[in-house]
């Protein structure tokens, strides 16, 4: 995905193309490898245009979100993530760290042989799903083990 695939969607679907909305589309691309929360992504966009409040941020997310242009990610820390939509088949799976929240992408597909069994035993067709994992991560768990010391 890029800006004026970002602008083409926009336009296909009757929406205007804002400098409002291209700044927040901006700054998701260049957070790509994040997963943001409307307010971690306002204050990224604050900091570019000063004249872009919350509501403007969340209003845009909710449209990027009906043109499938982000997926909206709940890791269960009580506020949703965003991150842009891939040419993937599935989404990909997140492992979620319990201790500073941070959320790591696995880039491959563990779940393959588990949609086939499921289609091969109960005739359903998986379209989708989400998978996350929770725990500790490598950093947190260092730091863990240099507490204990």
């Amino acid at each position: 995905m890029d800006l004026e695939k970002f602008k083409s969607i926009l336009q296909k679907n009757g929406y205007k193309i804002t400098k409002q909305r291209e700044v927040i589309f901006e700054t998701l691309l260049e957070n790509a490898s994040e997963h943001l929360s409307p307010e971690e992504l306002h204050l990224i966009v604050n900091k570019k245009d000063k004249d872009i409040g919350i509501a403007t941020v969340y209003r845009a997310l909710q449209l990027f979100e009906e043109l499938n242009l982000v997926y909206k990610l709940n890791f269960d820390d009580n506020r949703y993530r965003y991150e842009l939509t891939r040419d993937e088949e599935h989404q990909h799976h997140h492992l979620i760290c319990t201790q500073c929240n941070k959320v790591e992408e696995v880039s491959y597909d563990l779940t393959s042989n588990i949609e086939e069994s499921i289609k091969n035993n109960y005739g359903f067709e998986v379209t989708n799903y989400v998978l996350k994992f929770f725990g500790i991560c490598s950093q947190c768990q260092e730091k863990n083990r240099r507490k204990e010391i």
